[in-house]
Formats: C-alpha cells, sequence, structure tokens
C-alpha cells in the first residue's frame, strides 16, 4: 500500500475560521472520497475544530485533529509572533514536515509571519540563494506559475534563474504533460532592453535551457502575460506584486462594468436572458477563488499561503493545490531541476 499524501492544515489562520476552514476541508473531501490516499492534520483549538467537522460527515481515517493552545493573528508582526508562536496551529502545521509526520503546510494566516516562520523552520534549500513567492494566474490555454511576487523586494540575477528553475519544478509537478516555458517579464522582448540584472539573468537561462527542465523563451511584455505562449513568468517581487495586483484589479474592473451595462436598461436585461451561460463560464474563469493558494519556493518543504479574506471555496482550492502538489512529486522536481545543486 502505497504511502498517503499527508496535508497539514492551520485551521484557525484567517477570517472566520476555523469556520471556513472546515467547510473547505468538507468539500475538499467530497471531490476526494473516491481516492482516499490522502490524511489531514488539522491544527487548532480542538474543540471549535470538532464543532465545525460535526456539521459534516467526515470519514475519520481520512482527518486527524491535533489540539494547539493559540493562534497567530493578523495583526501581530514577525518579531513579536515569533517570541509566542511555538504552540500555534501555524506553527505546529509547519514543524510537523520536520517531525515526518506532513508533507505539505496550508495556512491562510498572516503571510509575513508564516513566510519567516517558514523559513526558521523549514530552513532554506542548499544554495538557493532566496524564498519565492509563486501563484497561478489564466491564460488562454492553460495556466501560468508567476513568481515572485512580493517575498523579494530586489533581486539579482542569481535569485531569477533559481526562480526560473524553482518555478519550473512547480509547473511540472502540476502539469506533469507539459513543458514549462519560461519568460523573464521585461519592457521590452528585444534582448538590448532592460536592466543589467535582467540581462545577466537571461544569459544565464539561454544556457540551462534544455528539454528535460524547461525551455527559455526570452523575455516577456506585462500585456503577453495571459496570451499562453509561455507558462512560467519570473521576475522580483517589487514587480511581480505590482502586476498582480494590477491583474486582480482589471479582472474586478471588467467583471463588474460588464455586469452593470447588462443590467442598464431592458434590452440589456433580455439579452442577458440570451447569453446566460457564455456570461456564466465567463465569470467562472476570472473567478479569483479558483487560483487562490501562494506557494512558497526554496524551502526543504512546501508551504501554501490562502487568501486570509477568502471563503471556503477559495480554501479548498488551496487545499486541491496542496494535494497536486505533493501528488506531482513537488519536491523530487525541485532536486531534478536545480542544476547547480548537482556539483560541489
Amino acid at each position: 500500500m502505497s504511502k498517503k499524501i499527508t496535508i497539514a492544515i492551520d485551521a484557525m489562520g484567517g477570517e472566520n475560521s476555523p469556520r471556513k476552514t472546515i467547510e473547505g476541508v468538507s468539500i475538499f473531501i467530497k471531490k476526494n472520497i473516491s481516492n482516499e490516499d490522502f490524511l489531514l492534520n488539522i491544527y487548532g483549538d480542538e474543540k471549535k475544530i470538532n464543532y465545525e467537522l460535526s456539521k459534516f460527515k467526515i470519514p475519520n481515517n481520512l482527518i486527524k485533529v491535533i489540539h494547539t493552545d493559540s493562534v497567530i493573528s493578523d495583526e501581530e508582526t514577525p518579531l513579536t509572533a515569533i517570541k509566542n508562536s511555538k504552540n500555534t496551529s501555524m506553527w505546529s502545521s509547519i514543524k510537523s514536515q520536520v517531525d515526518g509526520v506532513s508533507d505539505i503546510s496550508l495556512s491562510a494566516g498572516n503571510t509575513g509571519v508564516l513566510l519567516v516562520i517558514s523559513r526558521m523552520i523549514l530552513k532554506m534549500m542548499p544554495k538557493v540563494s532566496k524564498p519565492a513567492l509563486a501563484g497561478l494566474w489564466p491564460n488562454r490555454n492553460s495556466m501560468n506559475v508567476v513568481l515572485d511576487l512580493g517575498a523579494n523586494i530586489e533581486c539579482n540575477d542569481t535569485n531569477l534563474v533559481d526562480f526560473a528553475e524553482l518555478g519550473s519544478a512547480l509547473y511540472k509537478s502540476l502539469f506533469p504533460n507539459e513543458k514549462p516555458l519560461v519568460s523573464l517579464l521585461n519592457i521590452g522582448s528585444e534582448e538590448i532592453k532592460g536592466t543589467e540584472t535582467l540581462k545577466k539573468a537571461y544569459q544565464k537561462l539561454s544556457s540551462l535551457s534544455n528539454e528535460k527542465k524547461f525551455l527559455f523563451k526570452g523575455y516577456l511584455e506585462g500585456n503577453e502575460i495571459m496570451k499562453g505562449e509561455t507558462n512560467v513568468i519570473v521576475t522580483d517581487g517589487f514587480t511581480g506584486n505590482i502586476a498582480l495586483k494590477t491583474a486582480e484589479g482589471t479582472a474586478k474592473f471588467i467583471t463588474e462594468n460588464l455586469k452593470d451595462t447588462l443590467k442598464k436598461n431592458l434590452f440589456t436585461k433580455i439579452s442577458l436572458i440570451f447569453s446566460y451561460f457564455a456570461l456564466k463560464n465567463f465569470k467562472q474563469r476570472l473567478d479569483p477563488r479558483k487560483y487562490n493558494g501562494a506557494i512558497f519556493l526554496g524551502l526543504n518543504g512546501p508551504v501554501v499561503k490562502s487568501h486570509g479574506a477568502t471563503d471556503s471555496l477559495g480554501f479548498y482550492y488551496s487545499l486541491d493545490l496542496c494535494y497536486k502538489i505533493v501528488k506531482g512529486k513537488f519536491m523530487e522536481q525541485i532536486k531534478n531541476n536545480l542544476s547547480h545543486l548537482e556539483s560541489d
């Protein structure tokens, strides 16, 4: 019998928890009940968690509740949280990887604290210079892995090369039948454009490009992110976070304006009837909950950050992401992908 995929869940992090986290757990189990190849270790206030679990029919062999006495609040800074974090649901869920009882950790809690604690407990992978925060964005053909989304404001060329290799490993674990196509986000597609850091990274990635790991496609402009001609997009955390917030705002602007336009008068309301299913598909495609879950890369264990304000459906998608990451042998993909770990 093969080993079960074991996911450690911080049930107390984020808004409306543990209600939303347990509802998300119930959705995940309902959709994967036939597999039974997973175990969910749920960390937090046992009494509150069990109360929420009592609302659903969840087989006992698929979950395990581990009590913790305290919770890290969203208002705490990394410095103050670290001093009092050792018996929190967040700390315990991450430490479970070091203890060998979990394969991956998931939290909707404080992002800054989660990153610091994850790095403190799991440590950086050998020779990986900095951790990166990666996210999934839809494109015309499938999905993009985009990194860094804010973990590192300043990056050098070595950092960007690391991010490319880490992002490619993540893409291969999630989409095993597709080839990672890497691009550097830049102000133009010509080789002469961009900063010296980008130019150095361009040269290094060109030499590392091969069929086994990833194919380097060169520079990519911001208006081409959604085209689907590339699927691993690399940038520094400052630029990546701006791109992320711009994309989120644009998607919200489009959906809200489309909704207002279609309800403007009697004729537009009638047209809504005939285009209902097309508009429904359009709305689902842009639903941010489907892409919930940012992944910390470069550590000796995977950690997924769910948006703190998401609902139970959004939390389900981040939990499903955890399942796919482990099932796709993500850590093994990283070790195979990081060429600079093969020597020395």
